[in-house]
Formats: C-alpha cells, structure tokens, sequence
C-alpha cells in the first residue's frame, strides 16, 4: 500500500517548478549554505527569506498570476479564433439558482463550466449531473471552498483537491480537467499538486463580483467591458447575492450577458470545448 508519504514524494518528484519558483528553491539554498559559512550574517540572510516568502505569498493572493504555475486567464489562441468565450460559474450547485440558471442557458443555446464545491456535489449529486446532462462541465472548486485555503500544506492541499475530484467523478462518472482555487487564493504548494493528478488551474479574464455587488447593472457592465473572443468570465451560482428585490444576481445578469455574446457573433463554450 502507499503511504501518505510516499503520495507527497511521488507528487513533488514529478513536479515541473516555474523559474520564480525555481529561483526561490535555489535562494533558499544559498542562504543555508551562507548561514553555515558567515553565521554572523543571519540578519541579512533571515531578511532576505522573508522577503522572498512575502513576495510568494503576494503572487499567491493575484488569482490571474502565472508565476506559481499554469494558469488560464483567457481561452487558447485557437479558441479566440474560433470566436469563442467561456462563462464559468462557480460555488454551486445550489438547488434553487442552479437550475434556473440551466434554463437560461438552454434558452440561449450557450455552455458553461461550473466550477463545483465537493461537498456541495455530495449534497447535490442530481443537480451536477443535471448540469453535465445538459453539456456543460462540471469542475473542480476544492471540496469544502475554505477561505484559509492558501494556507495549507502540501498534504492538506493534496487531500482537499482530491476528495473534491473523487467526489465529482462519482456523481457525474467523468473526473474533472480544470481546477478553480476557492476565491483564486493559493500558494506554491498547490501547482505540484495539480500537476500529479492532472489538473489546468483557471482563473479568469474578468469577474462580476457578484457575491458581494448588489446591482446587476455594475456587474453586466464589469463583464461587457471590452468584451471579446477568448475571455473567461465569472458568475456564482452559489454565494451570490441578491438584488433589492431578492433576485440573485447571476440569474438578473446572464440573460442580458448571453445576449451581448450573441449580437457580437461569439459562442459561449465550456473550457474543455475550448481545447478541441
């Protein structure tokens, strides 16, 4: 049997660093060796550590960065061409917004990949196979949507990332491609853990903000802005917040999105689309 250990080694072995991380394994080496060598410069030394974890975990807090791994901020070249964009929705599913917002969405003849939180799917297992049903995909979220997520260690990564894709795989029987970090936030630790259970970590071209922005016109307006071929937008089905009337926001801004993607001859697809 493998140990839990043996798990981490095996996921760290195969890992492919990018050159920031690189150079940050490579400071931190230097800075043992000068510690042994110059003991007198500790001050100096523990300095500049620090500066290079607060310039880590900096990076960590940017969703759109590429500097601690793979990430997609916009659909590939050929997608663009194509004249494709991509609605991710995220937090769901949620038994009253999400098959609403699968209405709206088969009204227009649009697809959308929703980014699913494990333990939701395990609450709803109808509703995320609903969605993959209707030819959308269903996502990785993490399983539990922690917002002490980029704190974790390796390990707690590992397992929270893997429970979320277990879970998905047995409700919809097809294990997720793509990976959203709760809220974007994450840390180095995570891109070793995609790699070894191959997953694309995605972000997004622009958000709507709207789990916390009440007026669905400021929301439509952050999504239309500039609005083209390749883009990836992002919408919450769960978490989201409700207009003055009650209505949740998603379900006030995509009919009037969707429309927009139409009159400019774009196509919303699922992210696996978008690889084709």
């Amino acid at each position: 049997m493998i140990t839990d250990s043996s798990a981490i080694l095996a996921t760290l072995r195969h890992w492919q660093a990018t050159p920031l991380l690189r150079a940050s394994l490579a400071g931190h080496l230097i800075a043992l060796v000068l510690v042994l060598l110059q003991p007198h410069w500790w001050p100096w030394i523990l300095g500049a550590v620090i500066a290079d974890h607060l310039l880590l975990t900096g990076i960590g807090l940017w969703p759109r960065s590429r500097a601690l791994g793979s990430n997609w901020t916009r659909l590939p070249q050929r997608a663009a061409k194509r004249g494709e964009v991509a609605i991710s929705i995220d937090d769901g599913p949620d038994p009253d917004i999400t098959p609403q917002v699968l209405r709206i969405l088969a009204a227009h003849g649009a697809r959308a990949t929703f980014f699913c939180i494990g333990e939701r799917v395990a609450k709803f297992p109808q509703l995320a196979r609903e969605c993959l049903a209707q030819g959308h995909a269903v996502e990785n979220h993490s399983d539990r949507h922690r917002y002490v997520f980029p704190l974790l260690g390796l390990r707690a990564l590992r397992n929270d990332v893997q429970r979320a894709q277990q879970t998905i795989e047995g409700a919809c029987g097809l294990a997720p491609r793509f990976f959203r970090a709760p809220a974007g936030l994450r840390n180095p630790l995570l891109d070793p853990v995609l790699q070894r259970l191959g997953l694309q970590l995605a972000s997004w071209t622009r958000r709507g903000f709207d789990t916390v922005e009440r007026d669905g016109g400021i929301v439509l307006a952050r999504l239309m802005n500039r609005l083209s071929a390749g883009d990836i937008l992002l919408l919450h089905d769960g978490h989201a917040a409700r207009t003055s009337n009650g209505t949740p926001v998603v379900l006030e801004v995509l009919p009037a999105l969707l429309a927009a993607i139409e009159q400019r001859g774009l196509r919303a697809v699922t992210l696996r689309e978008a690889l084709a």
